[in-house]
This record gives structure tokens, sequence and C-alpha cells, in this order.
């Protein structure tokens, strides 16, 4: 159901909602209207509805919830970013599972909040995205570095792990060839190899990260 469509009269940027809780609608629209920057031309309750008005309102900003009747919010978000690819999508839901964090953002939200940040950070947000930022509630953003740093350890080798628990476990390059009966210089350059791909300068930020992971 499209809950309504106004017509943006005051040349702001412009938003629109897809929320299944009216009451969340109602509430979003009143904070988003009363900045001075932003206002809501759309509310629906499901994508299905949004997604037949969203070309006549060409927003800049579309604010979608996760779990929806119908049509999800992730099918939603790539069914819009197909069509309108330069419509900047946030989700504001209150799921924190990092499944449903990496899905919206594969497919193509720029940003993630939980819908216990707080009426501030919702504009906070729209403001962060028009800037060319990627807003996301802090333990969002938590989970997004940690599994970026969990990704890096997938690009090294084993021989590279192991020389890299071998350094955790407090042995020195030398030992660390004993142990693999290879030479100081091997050792060497697969340490360099280590740095470069976990992106750290020394060995005691790669063990930072490795205790960590």
């Amino acid at each position: 159901m499209d809950l309504y469509v106004i017509e943006n009269t005051k040349e702001l940027r412009s938003v629109v909602l897809i929320e299944d809780y009216e009451i969340v609608l109602q509430s979003y629209t009143q904070i988003i209207n009363d900045s001075e920057d932003f206002i809501v031309i759309g509310a629906f309750t499901n994508c299905e509805d949004a997604l037949k008005n969203i070309e006549n309102l060409s927003p800049d900003f579309v604010l979608i919830d996760i779990t929806l009747p119908g049509i999800n919010g992730i099918e939603g978000i790539k069914r819009i970013k197909a069509i309108f690819p330069k419509i900047t999508i946030i989700v504001v839901t209150v799921h924190e599972n990092s499944k449903y964090v990496f899905d919206a953002l594969c497919a193509g939200a720029v940003g993630y909040l939980t819908k216990s940040s707080g009426h501030k950070k919702l504009i906070q947000a729209l403001y962060q995205a028009k800037d060319g930022g990627a807003p996301m509630s802090i333990n969002i953003a938590r989970m997004v570095v940690e599994s970026f740093q969990e990704k890096k350890f997938d690009e090294l080798t084993d021989r590279e792990n192991r020389v890299l628990t071998l350094l955790s476990e407090g042995k020195s390059y030398a030992g660390i060839g004993e142990v693999l009966n290879v030479s100081l210089n091997t050792i060497k350059y697969h340490v360099r190899n280590i740095y470069e791909k976990l992106h750290v300068r020394n060995k005691e930020e790669a063990i930072k990260l490795l205790k960590k992971k």
C-alpha cells in the first residue's frame, strides 16, 4: 500500500520510505520533513508499490527495511538499483545479522542503520550519504571492519599462515627457518608478503590482527 505521495515544491533532497509499519513511516516522515534539507515525497509499506511509483518520483534517497511483505528489502534494493543506479539507498532495520548486512551492501545499499540508532542518526545518515559517505550504526561498522580483516587472511598462502603463526608464538626468523627447513631469506620473503597482504607495517600489527581473527 502506498501511504502517500507528495510533490517536492521546495527543491529539497527527496526521500522515499519503504517500511511496513505505518507508525514507523509516520515517525520517519516527521523527522525527515522537520530537517532543513530533506523531504519525504513517498512512503510505502511494500516494495511492489514503491517500484510502481519510484520512476515518477525519482527520489535522491530511498530508506528501506529488510523484512517486508512480498518482495523483501534485499531484492527491493537490487531491483531499484538495476533500474535507477544513481538512487542512494540506506537500509534501516532491526536486523543486525551479518548476512543481511552484507547482502544489502552487495545489492547496492550504501549504508545500514539499526532502528535502535535513534532519530538523530537517521538525519546524520542522510547528510553523510549526500556527501558521498557510507553511514552505518557503530556495531554494523565494526562488523564490516572485522569481516574485512578476516577476509585479508584468506589471501595468505598455507606457508604464510604457518609463518605468521610461528611469529605469534615468539619464534625468530631464524627459528622459523629451522622449523620449516628453509633459508632466512625465504622467511623474510614470506614476512614481506604477509605485511603487504594484511596491510600492516610490522610484526606487532600482524600478530594483533591474527589474535582478533
